[in-house]
């Protein structure tokens, strides 16, 4: 398997889950609130059950934060190579491996440390459309493209 793979691969499997997680989170806080509503213990109720209202909502707005990332993931062809950088691009520069596609930070495939970014990060703004040997600079640090795949 490739490189770049692997990568794909392993971020999907990050939002997954990440995904799988919070759905986890938040059938306990609707199963639980449920739970909740057959007592009645007056004011310490109500808040227990705007709390867990607010909590809900917290985990629903981050469920579909997720759930939109693994559909930008998804739309991703790892078979691409292109000769600039692009939204799917592993770029090899002489500082580290960066993969454009969505914001997760970093992470390690195969010992090697890679920086998962989005398009839209300042770095990633730079990045887009450069080619082999080309440079870009963001806060003092140049990216000297090595290779695109």
């Amino acid at each position: 398997m490739l490189f770049k793979q692997k990568i794909y691969n392993y971020c999907l499997q990050l939002v997954n889950e990440n995904i799988s997680s919070l759905q986890t989170n938040l059938n306990d806080l609707m199963e639980g609130a449920k739970n909740d509503s057959k007592s009645s213990a007056g004011d310490k109720h109500e808040t227990s059950i705007s709390m867990m209202q607010l909590e809900q909502e917290k985990i629903r707005k981050q469920l579909h934060e997720a759930l939109e990332q693994k559909a930008e993931l998804e739309k991703i062809n790892v078979a691409n190579d292109n000769s600039r950088v692009g939204k799917g691009s592993l770029v090899k520069s002489n500082n580290m491996f960066l993969f454009i596609s969505i914001a997760l930070g970093k992470i390690t495939v195969d010992n090697k440390q890679i920086v998962i970014l989005s398009p839209q990060s300042p770095l990633g703004i730079k990045l887009i459309g450069k080619k082999s040997n080309e440079t870009a600079e963001i806060n003092g640090v140049k990216y000297l493209i090595e290779t695109i795949e």
